[in-house]
């Protein structure tokens, strides 16, 4: 029997204080059948219950201690966190709010009432909250770090990395602050920092799979492939059923362009989250690249019924459509490029041109993605002058000495110098959507680029005469990885070509590649070193092209350069080619001198380079 409640109760604090629950709820509960109006033991009471996940219970009991001792601030809090766990933020506010009236500088209170305007999404009354507790207590390490998330939520990372440090500051080894960190320096864009973060993260909490899965995900986006792959195999080790680490897996064997073993961890991501658009959006990419296409538009179409406004799903759409020629619906969907991180749009104040009649008003034209590709599509210059305006067209500095020579462009500024005012204006890539394109009314009158004819003499003597058949050849792309690396071409392929008689191999490649050609060992005229970039390296490149008889190329701006010279141009494509060459055919609507050799199987090139050859060799035997 309890003689002495006062003493009772402190004893009953602290088996409390120290863990033993049991023991405390024993001596609670006799205080209260001695005392039932002891407003403390019904108080902690229901903090035991709100312990124990007996959050109705604890409301109960709490607000019995209430109704006997209103004027308790204490007890208001724990009816507050009480009413959260029941997931009833609105009361729990209330409670708070009565908390602070009873005693405004408790911090605690502050801090649990910004918890419950977060619940809330009412995120500038918890940032408030949070602020104020942390007025109270500047080492209140829990409110540096939830004001950190709700400010990340909010838009301000580099204000939330503020929190998050101070959080560190208090507690220098809390795994969940720096991983916390990671997210808002990958926010920032500081990609090696975040990487650090989560690195740390991992090290200080081994089985955080959040961790390894966003370590993997950073170092594979920089290319680190060989070091992501294990990050995510550690993370789905911690976490077999993580879609997100089976997605990103994914990833990397998509890089790799290992399509099937992608294709696998994309359908095991959807196997535990059918509602993932992200997986079925990559999983369209994976069978693409099988030639999969049926499949791939269903999956693309997928991942836009779960999220319509997913702008790389409404891209990889668009891709398939314009890869099978089907452009109406091709370039509607090509315009969602400007709403995904790879192409940020220019945000002129003037509107994008429609299509009408320009009636004397300026139009900017400019380029937006590769050299090539503003090789490919300048020659819609000519038709929007017919719209009667003014043309002026900004490109990248390489192209600036051979498009100046372009018909229909009045003025031509190099990117990053001041434009002149305009009223309109167009992305170069956009034109085809703009003008209604359709197979049958590609613009395909070449040449609309012109070599300098000063240059052409001066390479023409450089080459010397003869009566060899001249044929330039390009091999390798720009830097790049996956899709990119499987459209470049191993040196070794055109070996048998500078065996044909008669045949002079000239080595157009510039950059990346050039180095393999000197261990190639192939008798080839290698011109690099006496381009002149002083006329630009694409205007040499055009002088050295109109003295050729044939240039033979991988997928890189090479091909484009060619065609729209008019000059004869094979090119040889991997399995699954880019959109512009579609499928299937061994001739290009959009160039008329050239002549396509595709893949039969992804990756091998020997039955390309087996017609190739003989192509050739029935070009140079005399007739």
């Amino acid at each position: 029997m309890v003689t002495d409640v006062s003493k009772a109760l402190e004893n009953a604090v602290g088996h409390h204080q120290a863990g033993r629950l049991a023991e405390a709820e024993e001596i609670y509960r006799r205080i209260l059948a001695v005392e039932p109006g002891c407003a403390p033991a019904w108080h902690f009471l229901g903090v035991m219950a709100n312990q124990l996940g007996q959050s109705a219970l604890a409301v109960e009991q709490i607000g019995r201690s209430l109704e006997l001792q209103e004027a308790d601030p204490q007890a208001h809090n724990h009816l507050g966190l009480a009413y959260q766990a029941e997931k009833k933020p609105i009361e729990a506010i209330a409670s708070y709010r009565r908390t602070l009236e009873l005693q405004p500088d408790f911090f605690e209170a502050h801090y649990n009432c910004g918890n419950a305007f977060r619940d809330l999404g009412q995120l500038n009354e918890a940032v408030s909250c949070y602020r104020r507790a942390l007025e109270l207590n500047p080492e209140l390490f829990e409110a540096y770090n939830n004001l950190g998330a709700v400010l990340r939520d909010q838009g301000a990372p580099d204000k939330a990395a503020d929190c998050y440090r101070q959080a560190l500051r208090i507690k220098p080894d809390d795994a969940e602050v720096h991983f916390n960190l990671g997210l808002v320096t990958q926010d920032q864009g500081k990609l090696e920092e975040a990487i650090a973060c989560y690195r740390r993260a991992s090290e200080l909490q081994p089985e955080m799979a959040e961790a390894h899965n966003n370590m993997g995900a950073l170092v594979g986006d920089q290319g680190e492939l060989d070091e992501a792959h294990p990050c995510f195999e550690r993370a789905l080790e911690l976490k077999p059923d993580y879609a997100e680490a089976h997605n990103n897996r994914g990833k990397v064997f998509y890089e790799n362009c290992n399509w099937e073993a992608a294709a696998a961890c994309f359908e095991r991501a959807l196997q535990l989250n059918p509602m993932y658009a992200e997986a079925w959006n990559s999983l369209g990419l994976a069978l693409r690249h099988q030639r999969n296409l049926a499949d791939a538009d269903s999956c693309h179409s997928r991942a836009l019924e779960i999220k319509p406004d997913f702008a790389e799903a409404h891209c990889c759409k668009s891709m398939l459509l314009l890869l099978t020629g089907d452009f109406e619906p091709g370039w509607r969907e090509y315009e969602w490029r400007w709403k995904t991180t790879r192409f940020p749009p220019r945000n002129f104040r003037q509107p994008v041109w429609c299509g009408e009649p320009l009636e004397g008003r300026a139009i900017l034209l400019h380029t937006e993605q590769g050299l090539g590709d503003a090789l490919q599509f300048i020659r819609y210059a000519p038709l929007v002058k017919r719209f009667g305006g003014t043309v002026f067209v900004e490109c990248e500095k390489p192209l600036w000495k051979l498009l100046s020579r372009c018909p229909g462009i009045d003025q031509l500024i190099v990117a990053g110098e001041e434009v002149p005012p305009f009223d309109v204006y167009a992305p170069l890539l956009s034109l085809p959507g703009i003008l209604k394109t359709t197979m049958a009314s590609i613009p395909a009158n070449v040449p609309y680029v012109f070599a300098d004819n000063a240059l052409i003499t001066l390479w023409r003597d450089r080459l010397g005469g003869g009566r060899l058949f001249r044929i330039g050849i390009n091999w390798h792309g720009r830097t790049g990885r996956g899709y990119w690396r499987e459209r470049d071409i191993p040196i070794e392929c055109f070996a048998a070509l500078s065996r044909v008689p008669n045949v002079q191999l000239v080595s157009l490649q510039r950059g990346e590649g050039e180095h393999e050609l000197a261990r190639s060992g192939i008798p080839i005229i290698d011109l690099g070193d006496e381009v002149d970039t002083v006329h630009g390296a694409f205007m040499d490149t055009a002088a050295i092209m109109t003295n050729l008889d044939l240039v033979i190329t991988s997928d890189t701006s090479i091909p484009h350069l060619a065609g729209a010279l008019g000059v004869p141009v094979w090119l040889a494509l991997p399995f699954v080619p880019d959109w512009r060459w579609l499928l299937d055919r061994s001739d290009s609507p959009w160039y008329p001198t050239m002549r396509l050799f595709r893949q039969g199987r992804a990756g091998d090139w020997s039955d390309v380079f087996s017609h190739i050859e003989t192509a050739v060799r029935d070009l140079t035997t005399p007739k």
